[in-house]
């Protein structure tokens, strides 16, 4: 028999507290998930607070590749992942055999490694980013060509503020590619005071129209502003939630009502209490590629 909302909160902060645990979960998740959270935020933000952590177990709320990276990261401590489903459509347009052969078309390029990728993918990658460090870390490496994987449109979006050489795989988010240019169009003329903020993820013609282009965490430091009132929000619809609860004042409004990635709204607050309960399911990462995918994270993160 399903447990009410209230007993299943309960439940969850009573083992969390138990098993000295710690819940993170991305901007996307669901409204009660984000609620129960210790923290909320962006790849870029989850990847850091889990190197910050000194819980002995940590609780990842999000899609495959970001408890990966808190299992890279913390492989010392036990990682949950309350949903092995709850998997990344672009994490999985590339695999190392793929990489290996894109490095054969480029010689000479250095692998910039967006975090949306397997562990395998950072292994043998040279630096990861996020969107949010996408342009810092590839201006800072001695390199003048790059590979950039497996974002297209991060990709394109960073050549832009860059004189370096960049070769872009073509991977893309499902959910990002959604949101249309007319649909834009139409919600400014509907919303002519609303700033339009866009993630990176997004196609070139909808980053043009932006006033702004930001990770989500940026999307969240951005709608504190005083000058801000409206938000049009280009990014997944999850994220509203957190606009609005930090925001109640303010308006915000999705850029498309389709822009929603299925997969993250798989992790629920049943399955959070049933990972806490079993301790299942860890995520593990292979000997053979944790050391180079460290590397390649450590990288990343010492770029603020």
């Amino acid at each position: 028999m399903r447990c009410n909302k209230d007993t299943l909160i309960e439940k969850i902060l009573k083992l969390k507290k138990d098993r000295q645990a710690i819940i993170l979960a991305h901007n996307y998740q669901i409204g009660e998930v984000q609620d129960i959270a210790d923290f909320v935020g962006d790849s870029f933000e989850l990847s850091k607070k889990a190197t910050e952590t000194d819980a002995n177990v940590i609780v990842f709320c999000g899609v495959d590749f970001m408890a990966e990276t808190a299992a890279i990261l913390n492989s010392e401590k036990i990682v949950l992942h309350p949903e092995p489903l709850a998997k990344c459509p672009m994490a999985a347009m590339i695999d190392p055999e793929r990489l290996r052969a894109e490095k054969e078309k480029h010689p000479g390029a250095l692998v910039v490694a967006y975090v949306n990728t397997s562990a395998a993918i950072k292994a043998e990658s040279d630096v990861c980013c996020t969107s949010a460090n996408a342009v810092k870390v590839v201006e800072s490496v001695d390199a003048e060509k790059i590979l950039f994987i497996p974002d297209q449109y991060l990709g394109n979006y960073v050549s832009l503020k860059t004189k370096k050489k960049l070769y872009l795989y073509p991977g893309f988010c499902p959910t990002h590619v959604r949101i249309q240019l007319e649909l834009i169009k139409d919600l400014k003329k509907k919303y002519p005071k609303a700033k339009v903020v866009i993630h990176p993820e997004c196609r070139p013609e909808v980053i043009k129209i932006a006033d702004e282009v930001l990770s989500t965490g940026g999307l969240c430091r951005y709608a504190r502003r005083e000058d801000v009132e409206e938000i049009i929000v280009g990014t997944e619809i999850g994220i509203i939630h957190r606009l609005q609860k930090e925001n109640p004042n303010k308006r915000f409004i999705a850029a498309s009502e389709n822009a929603i990635c299925p997969n993250m709204k798989l992790i629920t607050l049943e399955k959070i209490l049933q990972c806490l309960e079993d301790m299942h399911p860890q995520v593990k990462i292979e000997d053979k590629i944790l050391d180079r995918a460290r590397e390649s994270l450590i990288k990343m993160l010492e770029i603020q």
